[in-house]
């Protein structure tokens, strides 16, 4: 009897209580290390989250591997930087277009030793063939990274097999760009890092930036939505809102007033 006194109290209390909050709407982006070392993120998405409401996850991985995950459907959104792996996504049919978004360069940092004698060198593949002749430890992320594939492509144009020395002076850390610069700290080594990891980086030591200006050290960011033809779960809809933005003058310009100790990072050129 006791029961059914109390049930009609219990079901008018739980009309009364108020309704769970609908959890927020997200989208899992897939992008790179050095994105995400930079700070650039921290700064980026809140402002994105804020006008939208929906939230960015972010995995941070190299680029290879990004696109990898991308093209499994573990992801919404591929946020890199290699071009050639980029457009071959689109191709594949696993990407609905690219987009350019923003740019930076790359540089090569060094001990301030400079055992190979490369500071001041504006020519990258002469650096890089110094360092190899010298034998002067080099730290390679060694990851399929869009930072190791721009190496990769340098050590071709300066016509220099770095393989040849593996296990000597070539080393392949397989981490991410704040953990190899860490190593090559640790070790006294070179490195090739994107600009705003470096100006972020805080275990700079005595290494300093050796060899930048090449031309050829350009640095492009691209962003793909991913193809829901692909896979269903794709969030397209909510992903090319994030685009959109991202693309668009607020966008730009939130990229843009990103500065760490005074020096932009990125710099934006969405088309």
């Amino acid at each position: 009897m006791l029961l059914h006194r109390l049930l009609p109290i219990v079901l008018a209390a739980m009309m009364l209580a108020p309704l769970p909050a609908t959890a927020r709407e997200f989208i899992l982006m897939q992008s790179t290390t050095s994105t995400q070392n930079s700070g650039l993120f921290d700064h980026l998405l809140p402002i994105f989250s804020q006008k939208t409401g929906i939230d960015v996850r972010v995995v941070a991985v190299g680029t290879g591997q990004a696109i990898r995950n991308a093209q499994n459907g573990d992801g919404d959104i591929l946020f890199v930087h290699s071009r050639p792996s980029e457009e071959k996504f689109v191709a594949d049919g696993y990407g609905l277009s690219r987009q350019d978004v923003m740019y930076n360069d790359f540089v090569i940092v060094g001990p301030a030793d400079d055992p190979a004698g490369i500071a001041g060198l504006t020519d990258v593949t002469a650096a890089l063939s110094e360092i190899a002749t010298a034998r002067a430890i080099f730290a390679s992320r060694g990851d399929d990274s869009g930072t190791h594939k721009a190496e990769l492509r340098l050590w071709s144009a300066a016509e220099t097999d770095p393989f040849i020395g593996l296990g000597s002076w070539y080393r392949e850390t397989g981490s991410g760009m704040g953990a190899t610069l860490n190593i090559a700290v640790g070790m006294g080594a070179y490195a090739l890092t994107d600009r705003a990891t470096w100006i972020a980086f805080g275990n700079k030591r005595d290494h300093r930036i050796v060899v930048e200006g090449d031309p050829r050290l350009f640095n492009q960011y691209g962003i793909i939505v991913v193809n829901p033809e692909k896979h269903s779960a794709v969030k397209a809809d909510l992903a090319q809102q994030f685009v959109d933005w991202v693309v668009s003058e607020d966008g730009q310009q939130a990229i843009a007033a990103y500065k760490v100790e005074g020096q932009q990072l990125f710099f934006p050129n969405a088309q």
